[in-house]
């Protein structure tokens, strides 16, 4: 079977490639390269044996979509093509509608059109907002949430279900926790452009002097140490687990599917144990200072996996400690290849 796979050249998108690849699918990405690099193409070729077809251009340019479709019989799609950070979307709200929810609408159309199936969505966590009660499970009400990425989020799951609804479609909602981690080949990994928005690559380009120190955002959050808590899952579980809920959509006889998994590890890390963590399993020091808190940021937030263990027979089983091994490999092979 041969999926689409947008954003394929990204952090998880890439890991899913490989995952796919190793279970024998073919792989179409198409990635416009705003936030990933060329060579990860080479890498996935070298870590999977295999090179999936690649087509650079932007989702939001439905013409080139329509030739690409034209062209290949495709069977499903992985679409992981979205702007992702928190703290730009405040910034630029409408960068992110634009291009989080365009390429989404492009995609359906032509979908519809061809009468394809089998879609899957990367969400995220940050469509529960602040919740009521941890851990938070999918029965958990939506609030609204606190940044623009999480609303196009959000969004983009209405737009889905809707779809499904009035066109008898299978769709899996795939809503994440805190994604961490490199490929243990340490071929693969996360490519911030800029400075890191997230904690874990902060964290390493830190401890690799990139950084002068770690900011920590807040430490007077009511948790045992001050800092706020996430549920860190490791990339290569995650990746695994798109490739689980693929099978089960493609399997499953219905006509109209609306599958949602939450996608950790159902347990919650402060920052300053992620940190802590970090330097003791690679031995290093990762100097930081605490700084007032971030507008749109929650206090606490980890998953209750269990629909996903019981309904796709997966689990997170990574440690904290090896997720962030392969981390700081990753950033020396980085700077191995910068010289």
């Amino acid at each position: 079977m041969t999926i689409l796979l947008t954003g394929g050249l990204g952090y998880i998108g890439s890991h899913t490639v490989v995952e796919l690849l190793n279970n024998n699918f073919e792989v179409i990405i198409v990635d416009d390269l705003s936030n990933s690099e060329k060579f990860i193409l080479d890498n996935i070729e070298k870590v999977a044996g295999k090179r999936p077809t690649f087509y650079p251009f932007d989702l939001k340019r439905r013409e080139l979509l329509v030739q690409l479709l034209d062209a290949h019989k495709i069977d499903g799609c992985i679409n992981f093509a979205a702007f992702k950070a928190v703290g730009e979307s405040q910034e630029k709200p409408v960068d992110y509608y634009e291009n989080n929810l365009f390429s989404l609408i492009n995609i359906l159309q032509e979908f519809k059109q061809r009468n394809i199936s089998n879609f899957i969505f990367s969400s995220s966590c940050t469509v529960y907002g602040q919740a009521d009660q941890q851990p938070i499970d999918e029965n958990t009400p939506l609030k609204t949430p606190e940044s623009s990425y999480g609303k196009t989020k959000q969004m983009g799951e209405e737009i889905l279900k809707d779809f499904a609804v009035a066109h008898h479609k299978k769709v899996t909602l795939l809503r994440y926790f805190n994604p961490i981690g490199a490929h243990p080949s340490a071929f693969l990994g996360e490519l911030p452009i800029g400075i890191p928005n997230n904690l874990v690559p902060y964290v390493t380009q830190t401890a690799a002097g990139i950084r002068e120190k770690l900011n920590i955002w807040g430490n007077d959050y009511p948790t045992e140490d001050g800092t706020a808590i996430r549920d860190y899952i490791y990339v290569v579980d995650l990746a695994k687990a798109h490739v689980k809920a693929l099978q089960k959509l493609i399997a499953d006889p219905s006509e109209t599917v609306i599958d949602i998994y939450n996608l950790g590890t159902g347990k919650g890390s402060s920052v300053l144990e992620v940190v802590h963590a970090f330097e003791s399993a690679n031995n290093v020091e990762v100097p930081y200072q605490i700084c007032d808190r971030r507008a749109g940021d929650i206090t606490i937030a980890y998953a209750n996996a269990d629909k996903a263990e019981k309904e796709l027979g997966w689990k997170a089983d990574t440690s904290l400690e090896e997720a962030l091994r392969t981390t700081w490999e990753w950033q020396k092979y980085l700077e191995q290849r910068a010289h």
